[in-house]
C-alpha cells in the first residue's frame, strides 16, 4: 500500500531554524510543512507590508529554504509546503524561486495560494450582506471597522492539492488552516474526494498533531525530563495510508519522545469541543481516533470520523486597541512578596498623583503563584520574586509615563529590589483580535505558478 510521509519542520514563526534542515535530512521525507503563522503574526506584516509593498511574509523561510536546497538537490522528489506567504504570498513566493535559481534548482516549481486576504474588499463584502459580526458577541465589525488592520479568511487545502497537481515543489501560501498544509498533499496523493469526510478528519488529524512542531514529539509533555533529552528534540512525522490511518513518528537518534501521552495532549491542544473541530475541510470528531503505541516513537492513529464540512470560512481580523507596556524588577530577601506587591502598588499610586489612570493595569509576583492564580501558591516565602507590572490604555503618553517609574525604585524603594539593567519597558502597539464567519462563495481562492 502507498504512504506519504509528511514531516512539520517548524510550528511558528520563531521555531528552531535548524530544525527544517534536520528533518528534511533525516526524515526520509516525500513532504516538508513549515507553518509560521498566528492571529499577531497576520496583523504584524499586515503593518510590515503597509510600510513596505514587498514585505508582509515570514522572511525566516528564505534563509530556511536557502539551507534546504542541498536536501532538495538529493530528494527531487521533496516538497515543501508552507504558509510563510502570509500578508504577500506572491512576494514570499517570486523570493523563493531567487532562492532555487541560486542553487541551481530553476526547474522546481514554485506555486502561490492566494485569495485569503479581505482586507481590501471589507467595504465590498459588507456592503453585499456579509456581516462580519463577532462569532463570540456578536457586534457589528463597523464598531472597530476604522481601526482595522488586517482581516484573513482561513482557506482550505484544495488550492494546496490543485498547486501540487500543476507540478509544484514548493508552495507558499498566505493563511490558510494549520492542518490544510497536511490534508493537501494527501488528498493530492491519495485523490481523496472532498466529501470523503471520514479520510479529510483522519487527514485534518494528523496536520492537528503535527501543525505544532515538537510539541508532539516530547515538547511541553506533561512527564518530560532530563532523559528526554529536548536540547536534541526531533520534530514529527505523520506516515500516512491512504486510507487515512497514520503512524505519528520521528527521526531516528533523536530527543524528544513520543507516546500516548504526547499524541494525545496535542490532539486536545486548542480544541474547545474535540467533538466537533471546526476547519474548512471538514468537521473532525477527535473523539473517535484511537491511539495505540506500535513501537518505541511510534503511535499508530486509526478510526477516525468526518462530518460534512460548513459553508463558511472562519475569518481572523485584527484592529488597533491602544498601547500597552510592561516591566519587571527583583525583590530579594526577606519579605520578598509583600515588597514586591506594595512595590507595584507605588508605581501605579506614583502615576496617579501624576495625574495618570489607566483602563488595565496587572501587579503580578512571579514566584507567588502569580502565572496560575489560586491554583498554585508558594509553599514559603521564596527567598527571592520577580515582580511584573502591566499597563494597557488608548492614551500612548500614560503609556510612556509609565515606564519611566520603575528605575526610581533602585533607590527609593526597598531593600533588595535589583534586576533593572536593560532600560526602560518598551511601549507596543495593542492588536485585538477580531473572529467572524463569511461565506465560502464569497472567498474564491487562487492559485498560481510563478514564471
Amino acid at each position: 500500500m502507498k504512504r506519504v510521509r509528511v514531516g512539520n519542520g517548524c510550528g511558528f514563526w520563531g521555531d528552531s531554524v535548524d530544525a527544517p534542515v534536520r528533518l528534511a535530512g533525516a526524515g526520509r521525507l516525500d513532504y516538508l510543512t513549515l507553518e509560521y503563522l498566528a492571529e499577531l503574526t497576520m496583523s504584524i506584516l499586515a503593518l510590515l507590508k503597509q510600510r513596505d509593498p514587498n514585505a508582509g511574509f515570514a522572511h525566516d523561510f528564505l534563509g530556511v529554504l536557502d539551507r534546504l536546497a542541498p536536501c532538495l538537490k538529493a530528494q527531487p522528489s521533496l516538497r515543501v509546503v508552507t504558509n510563510a506567504g502570509g500578508m504577500n504570498p506572491a512576494g514570499c513566493g517570486a523570493k523563493a524561486r531567487d532562492v532555487l535559481a541560486k542553487h541551481g534548482l530553476a526547474d522546481r516549481r514554485v506555486a502561490v495560494v492566494s485569495g485569503d486576504d479581505l482586507f481590501p474588499r471589507l467595504d465590498e463584502l459588507i456592503a453585499a450582506g456579509h456581516t462580519l459580526n463577532h462569532i463570540d458577541t456578536g457586534e457589528s465589525i463597523e464598531n472597530v471597522r476604522a481601526k482595522l488592520v488586517s482581516a484573513n479568511a482561513y482557506l482550505g487545502s484544495m488550492p494546496i492539492a490543485d498547486a501540487l497537481a500543476l507540478g509544484a515543489a514548493v508552495v507558499v501560501t498566505g493563511r490558510v488552516a494549520d492542518a490544510a498544509l497536511t490534508v493537501g498533499p494527501l488528498a493530492h496523493e491519495f485523490g481523496w474526494k472532498w466529501d470523503d469526510w471520514d479520510r479529510l478528519c483522519a487527514g485534518t488529524t494528523a496536520g492537528h498533531l503535527i501543525e505544532c512542531g515538537a510539541q508532539a514529539t516530547g515538547g511541553l509533555w506533561v512527564n518530560a525530563d532530563a532523559s528526554t533529552d529536548l536540547s536534541n528534540v526531533g520534530y514529527p512525522i505523520a506516515d500516512v495510508a491512504a486510507d487515512g490511518s497514520f503512524t505519528l513518528t520521528k527521526p531516528a537518534n533523536t530527543g524528544g519522545a513520543v507516546n500516548f501521552e504526547t499524541v494525545a495532549e496535542q490532539l486536545l491542544y486548542e480544541v474547545a469541543d474535540p467533538a466537533r473541530y471546526f476547519t474548512p475541510d471538514v468537521v473532525a470528531d477527535f473523539t473517535t481516533p484511537t491511539l495505540r503505541e506500535t513501537g518505541p516513537d511510534a503511535v499508530a492513529v486509526t478510526g477516525a470520523r468526518g462530518r460534512p464540512a460548513t459553508d463558511t470560512y472562519k475569518v481572523s481580523a485584527a484592529y488597533r486597541d491602544g498601547w500597552t507596556a510592561a516591566g519587571t524588577l527583583t525583590l530579594l530577601g526577606p519579605r520578598a512578596v509583600e515588597k514586591a506587591r506594595l512595590s507595584g502598588r507605588i508605581i501605579l499610586d506614583r502615576l496617579k498623583a501624576a495625574g495618570f489612570g489607566y483602563e488595565h493595569s496587572l501587579v503580578e509576583v512571579l514566584g507567588a503563584g502569580a502565572c496560575v492564580p489560586g491554583v498554585v501558591t508558594a509553599a514559603s516565602d521564596p527567598p527571592e520574586v520577580v515582580l511584573r507590572v502591566a499597563v494597557r490604555d488608548a492614551n500612548k503618553a500614560a503609556v510612556e509615563r509609565f515606564t519611566k517609574e520603575f528605575a526610581p525604585l533602585v533607590t527609593a524603594g526597598f531593600p533588595g529590589t535589583t534586576g533593572y539593567t536593560t532600560g526602560r519597558p518598551q511601549v507596543r502597539e495593542v492588536f485585538a483580535y477580531w473572529p467572524a464567519l463569511v461565506a465560502k462563495s464569497a472567498v474564491p481562492a487562487r492559485v498560481e505558478v510563478l514564471g
